[in-house]
């Protein structure tokens, strides 16, 4: 991986995986997860099932940066939702279509993983009508929970030594 600047490919990554939004930081939700990217990606998949939603699909997203020179495997996107709330919003309002199912960015930074996703409230600047706000706040107060837990889930020398 190139070594010259490492905060470029993770900003170059989170503007790969969060396509064309005005971004802004409250526009993102961003965490650290005291575990490799291995682990933190298995935590993060048993996570998103426990709040009620389905893992749709894990990509590597480093396909993309290999073409631009960066050699790393440790970049991934985790898609998930609800089926049923994804196909009735994308067919009732298919400018939303390119930002769904819901995905979280996940790539390792050192010993730990960052886990990066879009504000789905920023969703409803889309959209004239004030309908599916209700189901944006949801979707922000569950993934914020994920986020939330998988930054208190200790790493593996914490778990070793028996400490948070």
């Amino acid at each position: 991986m190139k070594t010259e600047h490492p905060l470029r490919s993770i900003l170059l990554f989170i503007l790969l995986m969060l396509t064309a939004l005005p971004l802004q930081a409250d526009h993102l939700i961003m965490v650290r997860a005291h575990q490799p990217l291995p682990a933190a990606l298995d935590s993060l998949k048993q996570t998103i099932q426990q709040q009620g939603y389905t893992v749709a699909r894990v990509d590597m997203v480093n396909i993309g940066l290999l073409g631009m020179g960066y050699t790393s495997n440790k970049y991934r996107a985790v898609f998930f939702g609800k089926a049923d709330e994804i196909e009735k919003l994308s067919r009732k309002y298919p400018q939303l279509t390119p930002y769904l199912p819901l995905r979280i960015a996940i790539f390792a930074e050192g010993d730990s993983t960052l886990l990066v996703t879009i504000n789905p409230s920023t969703y409803h600047e889309f959209l004239a009508a004030r309908e599916p706000a209700e189901i944006f706040n949801r979707w922000e107060k569950d993934i914020e929970q994920i986020l939330s837990l998988m930054a208190e889930r200790p790493g593996q020398a914490q778990q070793a030594s028996g400490g948070k």
